[in-house]
């Protein structure tokens, strides 16, 4: 029914910067909530950002002031700009979007995850 690809993680240096796209397709009438979470090796899966469909934003403390979340409705589309990375960023990110099918029901989404690694 939905399918969220995302793209745009890779291998960095301390200090770069990458970003992350996240594009939802299918029965979609809406997209609501969009996330990032990331996952580092023997650790939980953390919610990163959060943009709801007005704008509003939420980031993690570890986060904040470096990286950036952003949407596109039209497009169904979540974006993190991700500045001033640190090797304990490494992780596979995840986006999570909440739609709301055709049908009128709501469905939670996730991508497959996307490697970004930061080396020092």
């Amino acid at each position: 029914q939905v399918r969220l690809v995302e793209s745009g993680g890779g291998l960095v240096q301390a200090g770069g910067s990458l970003r992350l796209s996240c594009a939802a397709s299918g029965s979609i009438f809406s997209t609501r909530a969009m996330d990032w979470y990331r996952q580092a090796p023997g650790k939980q899966r953390d919610l990163v950002a959060a943009i709801t469909r007005g704008g509003r934003t939420n980031y993690a403390d570890s986060v904040k002031g470096r990286f950036t979340i952003s949407r596109d409705n039209a497009k169904n589309a979540a974006y993190l700009q991700m500045n001033s990375l640190k090797p304990e960023d490494t992780a596979v990110y995840y986006c999570k979007f909440e739609v709301q099918l055709n049908t009128g029901a709501t469905y939670y989404y996730w991508g497959q995850g996307t490697q970004v690694t930061v080396s020092s």
